[in-house]
């Protein structure tokens, strides 16, 4: 059982757990197990914050400049996201489905998204774009407070879609700034987020052991 598990996880993704786990193959596949338990789990708010942001983002900016807002010229700061949305578009076409601006937000990356609160839209974030999250207390944000912690989660987002291991990240750190950011972001989404979250009660009670490769 554990060799054709060894070999269905291909032998370089499971070299990392076995290097975490010392040696030890028994431990290395509870570690796998566990990875896969913890990658599970944080995929709810995971998915709710990206959900959150990307609606919130469009909501302010439809109101100020109409719902197909990121075809407005020379309003995208930099080429990246121009391309991100041309490539929806054409997908859709393909597709054989109207470009509409829900399915071309619903199908714009998370990149996307946090790129939308990053440095090069600081202006915008102080005309409008500030209005897409508060604190419980009805207090503004700054700009940094999304951006600074978005970029973590962001990559560790990927690197669950891809199945990659995560257990050497500060998980609980992250899972907390994820709540906490849709939170900001929607009370209403936070707390329905809440109520179906089960990573507290899957990351183990005495934290996770990793042996660590020096330098």
């Amino acid at each position: 059982m554990g060799e054709e598990l060894e070999q269905a996880l291909s032998l370089e993704r499971f070299s990392r757990y076995l290097s975490w786990a010392g040696g030890d193959r028994q431990k290395a596949i509870d570690l796998y197990a566990l990875n896969t338990r913890l990658s599970e789990a944080l995929y709810v708010p995971l998915q709710m914050l990206e959900v959150a942001l990307r609606n919130r983002v469009h909501a302010v900016l439809s109101d100020s400049k109409g719902s197909r807002w990121y075809e407005t010229p020379n309003f995208l700061v930099g080429r990246h996201q121009e391309e991100q949305v041309a490539a929806v578009v054409t997908e859709l076409s393909r597709l054989g489905k109207e470009a509409t601006p829900g399915r071309v937000v619903a199908a714009l990356t998370l990149s996307f998204w946090t790129t939308m609160v990053g440095k090069p839209y600081e202006d915008l974030w102080q005309t409008e774009l500030y209005q897409i999250a508060r604190h419980r207390d009805g207090k503004g944000l700054t700009r940094k407070h999304l951006s600074g912690p978005l970029t973590p989660i962001r990559i560790l987002r990927n690197r669950i879609a891809h199945h990659e291991p995560i257990l050497a990240w500060d998980l609980k750190k992250h899972h907390f700034m994820t709540l906490q950011i849709t939170e900001w972001l929607s009370l209403e989404a936070a707390d329905w987020c809440r109520s179906l979250d089960r990573f507290q009660q899957v990351f183990p009670s005495g934290g996770i052991t990793l042996k660590l490769e020096s330098g």
